[in-house]
């Protein structure tokens, strides 16, 4: 990354600095992410470059503090075989949409408390924050309308809870403070066959206060939706095939435990 204010100070002209910048641009040297903030392209593109074919280096370097989340940190970690046309960033300061070189970028603000759980990947040669497997799920069962809605989440649940740490998982899901989410993540991790161990289930019922309730699926119930899950306080307006109807076929018999768990 670079900034106007480096190549202008670098050349001690402001004129001068510009005029390289313009050329810079006009030659697919630089793709400008932000006002004055510009990303730098390699060499190895050529003497004319085509520009930046990195939608997630490209979408993560417009903040520095920031990092790829939700349904475009599900397609790279491959827990979705949806890639999805916008990539979602996390903030920590309203920052407003943007599209840079025909990627859509969506800045999501959240609270510090939830900006934690990412790390460093190489993305075509370019070190691109995103937010782990067991963040992103969390972050997805948090905010289910940036990970493709109910279904699409159903299904990142299903691939992801096959390769994470459940312990950290459940870990990341408390640190997050949301009783809905706990809520969530029980009722997903049953409904999709993957349920905790009999002791991170018990640790995931204890953080959630007795007595609340809450919602999962559209806002009004319909006939033929789940209804009430009493194991985890939660009131599912979807249905169930409409739930699972993204995921691989789940084995009778994976099912009929995962609904003894559910419904006890």
């Amino acid at each position: 990354m670079v900034d106007a204010d480096d190549i202008i100070g670098l050349l001690r002209s402001e004129q001068t600095g510009r005029k390289v910048i313009r050329n810079l641009l006009r030659k697919g040297w630089l793709t400008r992410l932000t006002g004055g903030r510009y990303m730098l392209l390699p060499p190895e593109r050529g003497a004319e470059s085509t520009g930046e074919n990195n939608p997630l280096a490209l979408a993560a370097a417009v903040v520095e503090d920031s990092y790829v989340g939700w349904w475009s940190a599900a397609a790279f970690h491959g827990f979705t075989t949806q890639m999805p046309a916008t990539v979602f960033v996390a903030v920590t300061k309203q920052t407003k949409a943007r599209t840079v070189e025909d990627t859509e970028i969506r800045f999501v603000t959240i609270p510090a408390r939830k900006f934690f759980g990412a790390k460093r990947y190489t993305v075509y040669g370019r070190s691109v924050s995103i937010s782990d497997p067991e963040k992103m799920i969390v972050d997805c069962i948090d905010r289910p309308d940036l990970a493709g809605g109910p279904a699409e989440l159903t299904r990142i649940v299903h691939a992801g809870m096959a390769e994470t740490d459940q312990g950290k998982l459940i870990d990341v899901a408390i640190e997050m403070k949301s009783t809905s989410l706990l809520q969530r993540l029980g009722f997903l991790t049953d409904l999709v066959a993957r349920p905790l161990d009999d002791e991170l289930r018990t640790r995931l019922r204890d953080a959630i206060p007795k007595s609340t309730r809450s919602t999962f699926g559209r806002k009004k119930r319909r006939d033929g939706d789940i209804g009430y899950v009493a194991a985890w306080g939660l009131f599912v307006h979807a249905r169930r095939n409409d739930l699972l109807s993204e995921v691989p076929r789940i084995r009778k018999t994976d099912q009929s435990r995962a609904d003894d768990r559910t419904n006890p």
